[in-house]
């Protein structure tokens, strides 16, 4: 994708690698972000995170239908993957810049929720995610302009909203998020 001056989105870098882990999470090297998922994807190293608005709303995307995996599906406001020597605050706010538009200072109090998150899920198409994949969050102060790359559609909407589809539509949702249920129920607890 060509990144003209007049979007804010990041260029992603043509040797745009992902991080591979051992079992304890440790490095053991790299591989092309373009073909690491398949039927037998490596550990490796991701994030993800929820945004929410001034008044405790969550963004909610739809992955775009063009996706590798779970295209189509609705997620977390966005996740992505740190590149060496990348800590996992700046992979947050670079992939911010490029799935949804938005500057680093758009992303106030970025912080962990679950710093130790960790899973594997396979796709309809045997696509295997295999992720340790910090969850962040923070407040968004800026309206998002979604990559269409990346986002088919975004929405507001109450974490209370949220936690009733992954109890009672599980298989409408990231399987990312469904186990992240943790976090959305922290990020509700802050709001009471």
């Amino acid at each position: 994708m060509t990144v003209t001056s007049e979007h804010p989105r990041a260029d992603l870098d043509p040797e745009d690698v992902v991080i591979l882990l051992d079992d304890a999470g440790t490095p053991i090297g790299t591989h092309p972000r373009a073909t690491v998922h398949h039927t037998d994807t490596p550990l490796h190293l991701a994030f993800s995170c929820h945004l929410l608005d001034p008044d405790g709303r969550l963004l909610v995307t739809r992955r775009a239908l063009s996706k590798k995996t779970w295209p189509g599906v609705w997620t977390n406001s966005f996740c992505g993957h740190p590149r060496p020597g990348e800590t996992p605050e700046d992979a947050v706010r670079r992939h911010a810049r490029h799935e949804l538009g938005l500057a680093p200072e758009a992303l106030e109090g970025l912080r962990p929720l679950l710093p130790d998150f960790r899973y594997r899920a396979v796709d309809a198409a045997g696509v295997v995610e295999n992720e340790v994949c910090p969850v962040f969050t923070a407040v968004l102060t800026a309206v998002p302009e979604p990559n269409p790359d990346e986002v088919a559609e975004l929405q507001w909407t109450e974490v209370a909203d949220v936690l009733a589809t992954v109890e009672r539509a599980p298989w409408a949702l990231s399987p990312w998020l469904v186990e992240q249920e943790p976090a959305l129920r922290a990020l509700l607890a802050e709001r009471a």
